[in-house]
């Protein structure tokens, strides 16, 4: 048994340093690299949130000049959707899109030159055509954008007493916008954001359906701003996320 015993340690001793050198020269599994979110493709998506449109109504009499009958803003909500298709490179994100809501922005006021009279703006749809230029942090998204804007509008003057509508007039703008927003790709297609847009839509004059009884004979001049804060949430067409190496 001794004998028998000082054999199996000897065949031991002896296969330890080969199993020693095979295990040594064996690599070391190579780790997965973490995937990266891929922005490129078209998307489409949903938007809802706030806006504010801010009116100046002026009045030019035919002799010239100009005569100011005051400034009303007033908030309200905005839905709609949007349209796009982004290109990334790097961390570089390109894109073009376009975005149309429905709006709830009306405001009223006394006027300012005749006090019998009171004027309405309302502003019941908007439309954004825009560039993007973004930078990526994997599934995360900073972007700027800018580009034209286009606002659907009625204007009415009512008599002060009985509220009796006497004129009106409607008015589909076109200016320009920039904006910018942060967005979160929480799936490799679904995504949600924030977005912050400026609409300047300059000013513009109006033909009323009667001759305009505030100021006779004078046409009439609106200047119009919009603020937009919208929650967006978009789902992107194309491949599943990227390893890089």
């Amino acid at each position: 048994m001794k004998r028998f015993l000082l054999s199996v340690a000897a065949i031991v001793g002896m296969a330890t340093p080969a199993l020693s050198a095979d295990m040594a020269v064996k690599a070391a599994p190579v780790p997965v690299p973490p995937p990266v979110y891929n922005w490129t493709g078209f998307y489409i998506g949903a938007n809802g949130g706030w806006g504010e449109s801010r009116t100046c109504w002026d009045f030019l009499p035919a002799l010239g000049g100009v005569v100011a009958d005051g400034c009303s803003s007033r908030s309200g909500g905005v839905f709609g959707g949007q349209l796009g298709y982004r290109w990334q490179a790097g961390q570089f994100v390109f894109g073009l899109e376009g975005q149309g809501d429905w709006a709830d922005l009306k405001s009223s006021r006394l006027s300012l030159i005749d006090p019998r009279f009171s004027t309405t703006t309302k502003t019941d749809g908007l439309g954004l055509f825009t560039g993007q230029l973004g930078w990526a942090w994997d599934a995360a998204l900073f972007y700027v954008k800018g580009g034209a804007a286009v606002t659907s509008n009625r204007y009415d003057i009512w008599t002060t007493v009985g509220g009796i509508g006497v004129a009106s007039a409607t008015s589909t703008r076109w200016g320009g916008t920039v904006g910018v927003g942060f967005e979160y790709g929480f799936t490799p297609n679904w995504s949600v954001g924030l977005e912050y847009d400026r609409l300047f839509m300059g000013d513009a004059n109006n033909t009323f359906s009667v001759v305009n009884p505030i100021v006779a004979g004078a046409a009439n001049r609106i200047g119009q701003d919009v603020d937009l804060l919208t929650i967006r949430l978009n789902y992107r067409f194309g491949g599943p996320v990227v390893a890089r190496y």
